[in-house]
């Protein structure tokens, strides 16, 4: 289930999903930044541009390059500004398409032994009301269908039946 709001002039992106996974084995998967070009859509051409050799850690700068249109790409730098092994960790955008993104990373041991994440992203766009008006006709259905995506490719990763 994808979710979008808007308050006070920022969207906001709301997603779980369960995983049929160790919260270890989740943690390890989802902290290490090279992961995230395995379940970004190939049509993006997402690439890593830093060399980042650790998972996830406080202060840490991850620079990538994306495609926003065809043809047309666009470089992004974020910082993972908080991290709590195996609970949850953030990243916000210093540089890049947004003029502000904010995403927090949740992961949550269930009753029954797998995990549950969350992801919750707040975000605004450049540009004021032509940002509003691109995000009601390209940006809110892109995003559901990189989320939806990611949701696939993680039940495919984790075999999963959802």
């Amino acid at each position: 289930m994808i979710e979008i709001t808007k308050h006070s002039g920022i969207f906001t992106l709301k997603t779980k999903q369960e995983l049929p996974i160790t919260l270890e084995h989740a943690w390890q998967f989802f902290s290490n930044p090279k992961n995230l070009e395995k379940i970004t859509p190939k049509d993006m051409h997402f690439k890593i541009t830093s060399t980042n050799k650790s998972d996830a850690y406080s202060g840490q700068i991850i620079t990538y390059k994306i495609g926003i249109l065809p043809l047309i790409t666009s470089n992004w730098v974020t910082e993972i500004t908080q991290v709590v092994q195996n609970t949850y960790f953030i990243d916000e955008q210093r540089f890049g398409p947004y003029k502000m993104w904010h995403h927090e990373h949740f992961f949550e041991k269930t009753a029954n032994g797998i995990v549950l994440m969350h992801d919750k992203i707040s975000y605004k766009l450049p540009f004021g009301i032509v940002g509003n008006i691109l995000h009601v006709l390209f940006i809110k259905k892109k995003l559901k269908q990189i989320f939806t995506y990611r949701h696939n490719m993680l039940n495919n990763l984790f075999q999963t039946d959802d």
